[in-house]
Parts: C-alpha cells; sequence; structure tokens
C-alpha cells in the first residue's frame, strides 16, 4: 500500500487516463489531515469542505464520485459502519493498518489492530497473483452497554 501525495497521486491518475484535478487534491487533503480514527461519508466531507469555505466548484455529487474512485484505487477505504451509509479514511499502511469492531445497536465503533489479518490477507492474494489494495476486517457486535439495556431488570 502507497502512502499518496498529491504528486504520486498526480501519477498514478495520469498512468490511468485521469486529471489530478484541483477538486480531487483538496479531497485528498482532507483525508489526510483527518485525526487518527476518524471517518467521513460524503456528506460529512461536502459539510467539513463547506465549513472551510473550500467547497467552491466541489458538488456532492463530485465527492461521490471522487471517493469510489479513490477507494478503488486503493487510496481511501471505504467502510460500512453500520449507519446505512459508508464512510472512508485514508488507507494506511502497515503498522498504522487497523480494523473495525462495531456495534449494531449505538453505531460505536472501536478501532483494533491484528497483524495476522492483514498477513493472511497478504498471502493469499500474493499467492493467486493478485495485487493488494486493503485488507479489513469488519466485526458487527453488541457492545456491554447495549447488552446491558436489552437485559430485563
Amino acid at each position: 500500500m502507497t502512502v499518496y501525495t498529491a504528486t504520486s497521486l498526480k501519477a498514478e491518475l495520469n498512468d490511468r487516463g485521469w486529471r489530478l484535478t484541483p477538486q480531487r487534491e483538496t479531497i485528498l487533503h482532507v483525508f489526510q489531515e483527518l485525526p487518527s480514527g476518524e471517518h467521513l461519508s460524503a456528506e460529512d466531507l461536502y459539510h467539513e469542505l463547506e465549513a472551510k469555505e473550500q467547497a467552491k466548484g466541489i458538488s456532492l455529487s463530485t465527492i461521490y464520485r471522487t471517493l469510489k474512485l479513490m477507494a478503488r484505487m486503493g487510496i481511501l477505504r471505504e467502510l460500512e459502519l453500520g449507519e446505512g451509509h459508508k464512510h472512508y479514511e485514508i488507507n494506511q499502511p502497515y503498522p498504522h493498518h487497523h480494523h473495525h469492531l462495531i456495534c449494531v445497536r449505538c453505531n460505536k465503533t472501536i478501532e483494533f489492530k491484528n497483524d495476522s489479518i492483514l498477513k493472511t490477507g497478504s498471502k493469499t492474494a500474493e499467492k493467486e497473483g493478485y495485487h493488494l489494495l486493503d485488507c479489513q476486517l469488519t466485526i458487527h457486535a453488541v457492545c456491554p452497554t447495549c447488552q446491558r439495556a436489552l437485559m430485563p431488570l
């Protein structure tokens, strides 16, 4: 997995016949600046760009297309966090790679590391001739607080 800069993103997009637009560069920058553990939906990203007055020329449809493109390229991780829509985060290489434990009732999300999951994914991809872009495990469970709420008194 590559850590992308504007220059490396531009090179990869050019290799694929696309170009690095100001909108794509702005979106990449927002994800690079996100604090560790934060995820954004397309709508969250749009509102963040509006708040920073960087939304000029970036419609919600442009954001959706760019997020999908960057996820297919392996720059972003596309996450299903149980809220009915996708979230995205920068795809960090090892040792920053992590997985998610999500409560299906309150959507509390805990990030955790497990090197064996990434190693297994890498070995399997390599054995089959694939180029690994991302390897993620999402565990859906019920957190202790929600378990207590479900128990009769």
